[in-house]
């Protein structure tokens, strides 16, 4: 092996113990580097507002950004945040005390149920309530419980939760900053041909945005108008239920139904006829149109993926790095279908097509 290979080999090695390190040194803060990051490419187009405003001052831009940023999305969600979290403790200390009897719910609605519906259930073996509510009522118990224990950890971890979000502020003022030049850099350093890392670092901007567009905020839209009219009609805990619409939103075609209608028809049973109602109106006619009126404008065909595709991507990705999960997922996604994509058309460029009549060609 000659000097020069072997020093080529050396520096590669050493690239990828060093890149190796700075990834683990920086693992604490790797979820909060991906948001600053995320944040850099959805905010883009207001940073060159600002600096369309300071006259080019790419520092005083990205300062007024993330003033902007923190008033507008940091603020808000923290005060959601403690809002989920008080009610989370509240109701799992509730059922905890007995003050939320869940088995009572159930008995009334059992005894709404039209007689022969009723019927058919006791017969075909649900008609022992006394175990259903035991259980029906355990199940909620321990889901409730796993709520507030998680939403107490946050709060137990507000130290670290804090030192993140400060981290994640920091990077993502340089990244606003300097963001453009330092995506081209890294484009450039990309061991890939120069169209191929291009395009590569253009859909993962396309794909992000898209997906923080179509997905988170579709889904606080719904989350919100949820929790809005929970709050009308009077349903405890509306701010928790309006969080989990939010995340139910990421499901396709049923989506926030999947709070709404259980909702609806807990009123219906109970004797609220009027307030099911109007959930079930303001579930179809407002929450349900907010996915097919808003989606379209803000995402378009940014993505280029199939639902079924985000949908298995994101729920993939929030299993594997929770929250994180809803931007990772489709990311992965979008690269995995665009590499091979790139791949197909390379190859079709080496291999020549077929001509007619050529098989028998000596």
């Amino acid at each position: 092996m000659d000097s020069g290979r072997f020093e080529k080999i050396g520096f590669g090695v050493t690239l990828v113990i060093v890149t190796v390190a700075a990834a683990l040194v920086a693992w604490p803060f790797a979820f909060a580097l991906l948001w600053a990051v995320v944040a850099g490419i959805v905010f883009r187009p207001l940073q060159e507002r600002m600096l369309t405003r300071t006259n080019g001052r790419e520092g005083r831009a990205a300062l007024l950004s993330i003033l902007v940023i923190v008033l507008s999305v940091v603020i808000p969600l923290a005060l959601v945040a403690s809002m989920v979290v008080d009610e989370a403790a509240a109701l799992y200390m509730a059922l905890q005390t007995g003050g939320f009897d869940v088995a009572s719910y159930f008995v009334a609605v059992h005894d709404g149920l039209p007689s022969r519906l009723r019927d058919i259930l006791d017969s075909s073996g649900y008609g022992d309530l006394e175990g259903a509510r035991l259980k029906i009522a355990e199940l909620v118990r321990s889901s409730l419980g796993l709520i507030a224990t998680s939403a107490l950890t946050i709060g137990g971890n507000a130290l670290s939760l804090v030192l993140s979000f400060g981290v994640g502020l920091y990077v993502t003022y340089f990244l606003l900053r300097d963001g453009e030049r330092l995506s081209r850099t890294l484009c450039e350093a990309m061991p890939l041909p120069r169209d191929v890392a291009g395009t590569i670092c253009t859909r993962i901007a396309s794909i992000v945005r898209a997906t923080v567009k179509g997905s988170l905020v579709v889904g606080v839209a719904q989350g919100g108008l949820g929790a809005i009219t929970f709050l009308l009609v009077g349903v405890p805990s509306a701010v928790l239920l309006g969080v989990v619409m939010a995340l139910a939103s990421l499901l396709p075609a049923v989506g926030p139904a999947l709070v709404w209608v259980p909702v609806a028809a807990w009123l219906f049973f109970a004797g609220d006829v009027m307030q099911a109602v109007i959930v079930t109106i303001s579930g179809v006619l407002v929450i349900g149109m907010v996915d097919n009126v808003l989606r379209p404008v803000l995402v378009g065909k940014d993505t280029g993926i199939p639902d079924w595709v985000i949908l298995v991507t994101t729920l993939g990705g929030i299993s594997t790095f929770g929250l994180s999960g809803i931007v990772i997922g489709p990311v992965v996604a979008g690269l995995f279908m665009t590499c091979w994509s790139m791949s197909l058309e390379i190859r079709s460029r080496r291999i020549p097509a077929a001509v007619p009549g050529d098989a028998g060609t000596p």
